[in-house]
């Protein structure tokens, strides 16, 4: 299947995200067709160029979501459901009666026009405002506000984190000094969150993205506003990823 090599994922830090982006392709651009099996697990990695682990966690999160299931035993596998199960607000998967087939559309109206153009506002706008606040001399009330956000993110439940991840990132624009550039972070959380309320809550892109905000967190801290530019940019592309790949059309 050299379409699957065609659209394998990028080499990044982001390739547990992008590995969910790719397969969500396959499955919407039809190249594995509803019913039908993905290659064996070691012939899929090596055709995607990524190791069995990560291909691993991203079926499993694929199957809670509703878009594959996995069979196991003589002629089991990981195939493409034919129908699958809601998600519900806030990223949660919801069952109802049973596994429904919703539209093609799991956006649930949102444009691919629409997807686009939030990813880049919220690219130029809290890429800048890292940056900005990495060049600002923090006093130590203000590390230690910065330290209690990072905290109160990092230890949040599922319930609470998009929430408090939102304050994590408005903390960050507070930095900068600017009132305008924290309403632009509002702005921009805002109409992230309302895409992200349309993808199921993924424990794996959390850890990760617990990680990269301790990067963005400690190039503030050091001053270093290339540093924090560099991980303010892989943290929104692994979410933007996950964002493409879940509420796209296949053109």
């Amino acid at each position: 299947m050299t379409a699957l090599r065609a659209i394998a994922p990028a080499r990044s830090g982001n390739v547990f995200e992008e590995t969910i982006e790719c397969l969500l392709q396959i499955i919407r651009l039809g190249i594995i067709p509803p019913g039908q099996r993905f290659p064996p697990e070691r012939e899929l990695a090596d055709q995607l160029g990524i190791s069995r682990a990560t291909l691993r966690e991203a079926i499993s999160e694929l199957q809670s979501a509703g878009w594959v299931n996995v069979r196991r035993g003589r002629g089991g596998g990981t195939f493409v459901t034919k129908s699958r199960v809601n998600v519900g607000p806030g990223g949660v998967v919801t069952g109802g009666a049973g596994p429904q087939r919703i539209d093609d559309s799991p956006g649930s109206g949102f444009s691919p026009e629409e997807v686009d153009d939030t990813l880049m506002w919220r690219k130029v706008i809290e890429i800048g405002i890292a940056e900005v606040a990495a060049a600002q001399g923090l006093t130590a009330a203000q590390r230690g506000q910065l330290a209690a956000a990072l905290e109160a993110s990092r230890d949040s439940d599922m319930a609470s984190y998009r929430r408090l991840d939102s304050q994590l990132h408005l903390t960050w624009a507070q930095m900068t000094g600017s009132p305008s550039l924290v309403r632009s972070m509002v702005e921009s959380r805002t109409r992230a969150n309302k895409l992200l309320e349309h993808i199921p809550m993924i424990e794996p892109n959390l850890v990760h993205s617990h990680e990269q905000h301790q990067h963005i967190h400690e190039a503030i801290l050091a001053g270093d506003p290339e540093a924090a530019r560099t991980a303010m940019a892989e943290h929104l592309e692994g979410t933007a990823a996950l964002l493409r790949g879940f509420l796209a059309d296949p053109q």
